[in-house]
């Protein structure tokens, strides 16, 4: 009785995967209904957002570290996952929130957008505060003066050194570590595996691949060439966008400062007529008690002449008796 033939099919090589999950106690604790607050920010809710800015930073960059190249062989149906997958705000909500800062991430982004523009201004206000001695210090002018010199009127000092030591460690950084550049290896194509049958005589050899020689590398480099202009492409285009966002927001804010002005100065005219509308009204009631002084001063006038009268006649009546 003669065993039954068997086909020889080639094993596929097993590429292990493995998924791992992140979870923070601040991602964690977040409660379903929040009670946010309003209002102006404290020195300390600021001190905790920057913090957690910071923070957030780090934890991005050892997520970017931690995570390999991906395999350019390697054919992927989805492009890699960024480090940090998760809401970058939302981490910064919940760590406020779990430190006693009880605002949302929009109020966080607002805030944080708000302190490096200020940031900004003080920081270019002394450099030229320390080149020349015309401008005296922000830290010694008034809050009067900072509005008139266009700066913000409300920055603590403590909260400008924090953001120094974020914003600088953030330039370190950048400048420290340069891109990396694409790099291109080849895996070795796997050897078929056969199965042969005790009784059956062996399978013939399989044949080698052939060799990768200078004209074959050709393609590859065409794909490298054209995955790093795609990369060039997109970073150019986030460029544009960011450039865009800049520009509109320039615009609203041109806008909102001629509408504020506009308002403040409808005001001043609103201010002004209702004083002219007051200055009126009491030279009227001047004029009034005028008019009520002279017509008592008339009537007393009047009853005198009446009560001379009178005893005018009754002297001449007892003269005649």
């Amino acid at each position: 009785m003669s065993d039954p033939p068997t086909t020889l099919i080639p094993l596929k090589p097993h590429i292990a995967t493995t998924t791992t999950t992140i979870t923070t106690a601040a991602a964690t604790s977040s409660p379903l209904i929040r009670d946010y607050r309003k209002g102006n920010w404290t020195i300390q809710e600021t001190l905790i957002l920057i913090t957690a800015k910071k923070l957030d930073e780090e934890r991005r960059v050892k997520a970017a570290s931690s995570t390999p190249p991906p395999d350019p062989t390697t054919p992927t149906t989805k492009p890699p996952c960024k480090p940090g997958g998760e809401l970058r705000w939302k981490w910064v909500e919940n760590y406020c929130w779990n430190h006693g800062c009880l605002r949302s991430q929009n109020q966080c982004n607002d805030k944080w957008d708000n302190l490096l523009r200020d940031y900004k201004k003080v920081r270019e206000y002394e450099s030229k505060s320390n080149a020349s001695k015309e401008f005296p210090s922000y830290w010694n002018i008034e809050k009067q003066d900072r509005k008139d010199r266009n700066l913000p009127s409300n920055m603590a000092f403590e909260v400008f050194q924090a953001l120094n030591q974020v914003l600088q460690r953030r330039y370190s950084q950048t400048s420290a570590s340069p891109p990396a550049k694409p790099v291109l290896s080849f895996a070795p194509s796997p050897t078929p595996v056969t199965v042969v049958p005790p009784n059956l005589p062996p399978a013939p050899a399989p044949m080698r691949p052939p060799e990768i020689s200078g004209t074959a590398a050709i393609p590859l480099s065409d794909s490298s060439e054209t995955d790093s202009s795609e990369m060039h492409g997109s970073s150019s285009k986030r460029r544009k966008v960011r450039r865009s966002i800049g520009s509109s927001i320039k615009r609203s804010a041109s806008v909102l400062a001629r509408t504020f002005r506009d308002c403040e100065e409808k005001k001043e005219k609103r201010h002004q007529e209702a004083m002219e509308i007051e200055q009126r009204r009491l030279q009227i009631e001047e004029k009034q008690n005028e008019v009520n002084h002279q017509g008592m001063a008339n009537l007393v006038a009047a009853m005198t002449n009446l009560s001379g009268a009178i005893q005018s006649l009754i002297s001449a009546s007892h003269d005649h008796q």
